[in-house]
């Protein structure tokens, strides 16, 4: 077992997000009790290149304080919404012989649902803890229908094994 955790970068990381406040604290246990229990934490960060304000070289780029990796924790850079496109992370998990994925961070309604359905594609089982992803509002649908529509709808026995953070934190041990 891996816990992933997704574009939890300075810029993106912050009150705007769908429940903030318990998205932070979620995601501090689960980081906590996979580190207590030898699961490996692995990074990703999204780059959006050259000229944009969420690259390498600018703070914002890099993960959020309250997450920061310690030791050798791994960290992969991508450049579009799935973690396994272009970033070794895939081959690195195959090469370990890895199946079931722990996959927290931003935002719901992209890097997030990308990164699941690849995941699911690519044969892993993927655990999604609830409220330890979270999105912004975009156009089409308020943060709080999108965080329900992929965790309560789409994921759940689709892509994904959608469950409590009681219940995450009880499989990791």
């Amino acid at each position: 077992m891996v816990l992933l955790v997704i574009d939890t970068q300075k810029l993106i990381t912050n009150e705007k997000l769908y429940k903030f406040d318990m998205f932070v604290s979620n995601v501090k246990k689960i980081i906590n009790q996979a580190r207590l229990n030898n699961v490996e934490v692995i990074y990703v960060r999204h780059d959006d290149g050259i000229g944009n304000e969420l690259t390498k070289g600018n703070d914002g780029f890099e993960i959020y304080e309250k997450f920061k990796p310690i030791n050798e924790e791994k960290i992969f850079d991508k450049v579009v919404n799935s973690a396994f496109k272009g970033t070794g992370l895939l081959e690195y998990l195959i090469d370990k012989g890895e199946e079931n994925i722990i996959i927290v961070g931003l935002q719901t309604d992209y890097c997030i649902d990308a990164t699941i359905k690849c995941g699911f594609e690519h044969g892993f089982n993927i655990i999604v803890p609830a409220y330890a992803n979270t999105t912004v509002y975009n156009k089409f649908m308020s943060a709080e229908q999108s965080y329900k529509y992929y965790n309560e709808f789409m994921w759940n026995g689709r892509y994904a094994e959608c469950i409590s953070l009681d219940e995450t934190l009880k499989r990791m041990k």
